[in-house]
């Protein structure tokens, strides 16, 4: 690896984003050992520690924190103007990062992965699954997926397919077994699914008004059961299974949902939301690999938007 500084603030960002370097090194298409080598002589130059090293995993120092922070939107302004540079006059090239959640992954982004690479062979994709709010900028990405009432206002956001729906779902032998809700406060007496956004967050289960004074109003609750998880697909086997019911976009389980495999309940209680968009920081200018991407979404959503009613 050549011993450079933009080399090594590149590897410097990447190690920090994995809080690996063997991650960081694959990406980077070099070896652990050498990817260490830069950062030390990284830290040499600057006279400062800038991360934590233990054998489970690498982390940042306060240093490193800060220095990460103000390097972070640099890197990404000069990696988008050579991506401009190799663009200009040409067809888009380069590697387009995006951020998305687990809930969107198998119904969005999958089923247009190959016909986007036949139509765009230059282009190479890179998808991080992330379910925490995710710093753009910071981590090097060109664009995210974010439910709209999630948004940073400094965001430029592109609605994908309009209004959205959650269900609460169960498996016939559940509510054989177990009756079915009627009001959200009777999931109280009910298993359900835990999802956990972050290290810490727990997702309260949200509903709305159906009437009454309060109508359309949304509040809250706190449910309890046996499953904690960060992935969609474990809460949908536990429903499908019969452990527990689970409180997931309609998208999500519009097959199971289909052909019976999973009935939903509460539904008057349960309105249509702000759905999906991909959003990108406002000081940005669009790159042509983040502008064809966005038109090939948008061409698969107008599509299939009768598959998914709300």
């Amino acid at each position: 690896m050549a011993n450079d500084h933009a080399t090594a603030l590149r590897a410097f960002r990447l190690i920090a984003q994995h809080g690996s370097f063997t991650r960081a090194a694959m990406d980077m298409e070099v070896t652990a050992s050498a990817l260490s080598q830069t950062l030390r002589q990284l830290e040499t130059h600057v006279g400062v520690r800038l991360l934590h090293r233990s054998t489970r995993r690498v982390g940042l120092t306060e240093a490193g924190q800060a220095f990460l922070e103000r390097i972070s939107p640099a890197l990404s302004e000069i990696d988008a103007a050579i991506d401009a540079l190799r663009q200009h006059g040409d067809r888009p090239a380069g590697t387009l990062r995006i951020a998305v959640p687990q809930m969107v992954l198998d119904h969005l982004i999958a089923p247009v992965m190959a016909p986007f690479m036949r139509a765009w062979p230059e282009l190479k994709l890179d998808i991080q699954v992330e379910n925490r709010l995710t710093d753009l900028i910071a981590e090097g990405f060109d664009a995210g997926i974010r439910l709209g009432e999630r948004l940073a206002r400094d965001m430029v956001a592109v609605p994908l397919g309009g209004p959205q729906r959650a269900v609460v779902v169960g498996s016939p032998a559940y509510f054989a077994a177990n009756g079915r809700p009627q009001h959200p406060r009777d999931l109280a007496s009910h298993a359900c699914v835990r999802f956990r956004f972050s290290s810490h967050a727990i997702y309260r289960w949200e509903f709305a008004h159906p009437a009454g004074p309060s109508k359309g109003q949304w509040f809250e609750m706190d449910v309890d059961g046996p499953i904690t998880t960060n992935e969609p697909a474990v809460a949908i086997r536990a429903a499908l299974d019969g452990l527990a019911l689970t409180h997931m976009v309609r998208a999500s389980v519009h097959a199971e949902i289909a052909a019976g495999r999973l009935e939903t309940v509460l539904d008057d209680w349960l309105p249509p939301f702000d759905g999906f968009y991909l959003y990108y920081p406002s000081r940005v200018q669009v790159p042509p690999k983040l502008r064809v991407f966005i038109e090939h979404l948008r061409r698969y959503i107008e599509s299939t938007q009768s598959a998914y009613p709300l």
